[in-house]
């Protein structure tokens, strides 16, 4: 069996995350991973049919972005030749397709991947519902005009309810649950009180306020939309954030007993981020730079109902594998779907039960602390674009271990259906 290859993330870039204001939003998913990628590749100068393939995740692209990955390679300019395709694992299908590259580089079986992932879900789908389906066969299918006629005639008002894509999607059909409940149950299982929610979505977007002021987003790449407006940095932000404001809100999810409300939750938002990853030889052939290193990474299953511990299952076989305690560890992200989500993880960790029954160890891990923990801001703040939120914690996890002058990161977010997806980072 040959060894297996180093695998280093180049570089990255990303889009700023816009948040969607109740109607479709500027950019298709398409235009956000162009407009993210185009000054990636102009900074890393190499011929562009040297890549091997472009992989890139997305949940909800529209109808004229089937395989958007390959819409995107297209529309880079990159050569016919170089293969792309999509990938979709939920809220990581951006660090699954930064794992399909990593595996696919680690094992020899290519040299050089564009890779990432994007989302506009301000332009998620409104369906048809089966009896309007049903129906439109019906019309379409009818030969004569008395057979038209006939069949609008049972057109009824109940043919015009719509499906909400967005709504169906941020529900689980196993266990009847959308992912706000899930976090309710989380919060009851680990005590979470609404203060402590809240208290981190504040400080979430503390931390989001100081990184933008003090230029710690380099990563972001300002885009224009077609009226010329100018997009330069995350608008979900929200300055004023405190608990008193934060304090106001009403539950959401469990209008009568709950505590997840819109404001610790992740906003519903549009963008994009890609990386350049490259083996050795990769790099030495094309004069690259490397900012990181991707060292391992893993997938792992848990409770639909409680789904947010995803992370908690699969950061702990990483630790495991690579012998490491918590404080060998400088930089964590954990993605904020939710901000009682992340804090159940953080229990889960603390909880000598949880770590014995739930991830098979002999005893408790520790506490994650809070200040290594998502040091800039995190969804609840930046906003979780379903597809590009895996992609944006890796790249911001390597951005700081550069900048912090730091060995070792790992980024981690739980995904609908009830599981979680880890990567480990080091300084190359």
């Amino acid at each position: 069996m040959s060894k297996k290859r180093d695998v280093y993330i180049v570089d990255g870039k990303r889009t700023p995350f816009l948040k969607a204001r109740g109607k479709p939003g500027a950019f298709l998913a398409s235009d956000l991973a162009v407009a993210a990628t185009r000054p990636l590749l102009l900074q890393n100068n190499f011929n562009l049919a040297k890549l091997d393939e472009v992989i890139v995740g997305c949940v909800m692209p529209t109808a004229d972005e089937a395989n958007i990955a390959r819409i995107i390679a297209l529309r880079l300019g990159i050569p016919q030749s170089v293969p792309a395709w999509t990938v979709q694992r939920n809220c990581a299908s951006g660090m699954q397709a930064l794992d399909c590259a990593f595996q696919n580089i680690q094992n020899g079986k290519a040299d050089l991947i564009l890779a990432g992932g994007t989302e506009a879900m301000s332009r998620a789908p409104v369906l048809h519902n089966d009896l309007m389906v049903k129906w439109l066969g019906q019309f379409m299918g009818a030969k004569t005009f008395s057979q038209k006629l006939s069949t609008f005639t049972q057109l009824r008002p109940a043919h015009l309810k719509p499906v909400i894509a967005l709504v169906r999607g941020l529900s689980d059909p196993i266990v009847g649950l959308s992912m706000g409940q899930t976090t309710e149950e989380i919060a009851y299982r680990f005590g979470i009180s609404r203060e402590q929610m809240d208290a981190f979505a504040m400080i979430s977007h503390q931390r989001l306020g100081a990184a933008t002021d003090n230029g710690h987003l380099n990563e972001i790449e300002p885009i224009y939309d077609n009226a010329g407006a100018f997009f330069n940095f995350d608008d979900g932000i929200r300055r004023d954030s405190s608990m008193p404001n934060l304090a106001k809100l009403k539950p959401y999810f469990d209008r009568k007993y709950g505590k997840v409300t819109p404001g610790n939750s992740a906003q519903i938002t549009d963008g994009a981020a890609m990386l350049l990853l490259a083996s050795e030889s990769a790099v030495k052939k094309h004069q690259l730079k490397t900012l990181a290193k991707i060292t391992d990474s893993e997938w792992a299953g848990c409770n639909p109902s409680q789904m947010g511990l995803g992370p908690a299952h699969a950061m702990a076989p990483i630790m495991k594998r690579n012998k490491l305690n918590i404080e060998d560890i400088d930089n964590w992200e954990i993605n904020e779907a939710f901000a009682g989500q992340v804090l159940g993880c953080i229990e889960a960790w603390k909880s000598t039960d949880y770590c014995k029954n739930d991830l098979g160890l002999k005893q408790a891990l520790g506490e994650i602390p809070h200040e290594k923990l998502n040091i800039d801001g995190g969804g609840v703040s930046i906003g979780h674009p379903v597809g590009a939120s895996g992609a944006r914690i890796v790249l911001h996890v390597a951005n700081n271990l550069k900048r912090n002058k730091e060995k070792r990161g790992i980024a981690s977010l739980c995904i609908g259906g009830g599981q979680g997806g880890a990567m480990m980072i080091e300084a190359p």
